[in-house]
């Protein structure tokens, strides 16, 4: 028995140790970039248990993590920590230096129409993954002006448009082009205009601050 505690202990003290060393969880202690999208939804960056806490004391029904499944310590920490206080962990894999794929849009449509609220979406800072399913939340869920939906891709979140996250910002911004002309719906657009190579292959980005957010920062 007194085995069994001590392997449990050793591997909790792992996960903690591959969080906040390998997964650069120390700077996320000293900023959440947590915010308040609208009444039924927040964002943050890769939660601590203790914040999980705390979110769930803010009536939080569903967390909607968009690293997908990862067997490492920050996943299997935050999974058992929404166990612990009836939180639905979903989870859902989104890019950050791609433009956002049709079949992924209408995934976020689905999911988005069945989930639990209030909900919380996270990547790992915070910014740019949780930037754009905020952003397809208030186009899908919302059906909110495009110009409202790319405040959700700011410098407030700390999304940086010259790097590559900055297709996300293009393709938001070929939306709304679209939209100004026709008011075409958003996921009529998806279906039948939007083209993820067009405008990958038209996007530029810079590649010094491309180096600072990869190498520097580490982001995802």
């Amino acid at each position: 028995m007194r085995a069994k505690v001590k392997q449990f202990k050793f591997n909790r003290f792992l996960a903690w140790f591959d969080m906040i060393i390998k997964d650069h969880g120390f700077l996320r202690f000293c900023y959440n970039n947590f915010h308040r999208v609208d009444e039924n939804l927040y964002r943050s960056n890769m939660p601590t248990p203790s914040r999980i806490r705390n979110y769930s004391k803010l009536g939080v029904k569903t967390i909607i993590n968009l690293r997908g499944v990862r067997k490492d310590g920050g996943w299997l920490l935050e999974n058992e920590a929404c166990s612990k206080h009836n939180i639905k962990l979903i989870d859902f894999r989104a890019r950050s230096r791609a433009a956002p794929e049709k079949e992924m849009i209408f995934k976020a449509e689905k999911l988005f129409n069945s989930i639990q609220y209030p909900a919380l979406i996270h990547c790992k800072s915070g910014a740019d993954r949780a930037g754009i399913m905020c952003a397809l939340y208030m186009l899908i869920y919302k059906k909110q002006d495009p110009e409202i939906a790319k405040k959700q891709l700011s410098w407030k979140y700390l999304h940086i448009k010259w790097a590559k996250p900055g297709v996300l910002d293009s393709f938001v911004e070929n939306y709304s082009i679209d939209y100004k002309k026709n008011k075409i719906k958003f996921m009529d657009w998806a279906k039948n205009k939007y083209n993820p190579k067009k405008l990958e292959d038209s996007f530029r980005s810079v590649w010094w601050v491309n180096r600072f957010l990869d190498d520097i920062l580490r982001r995802e």
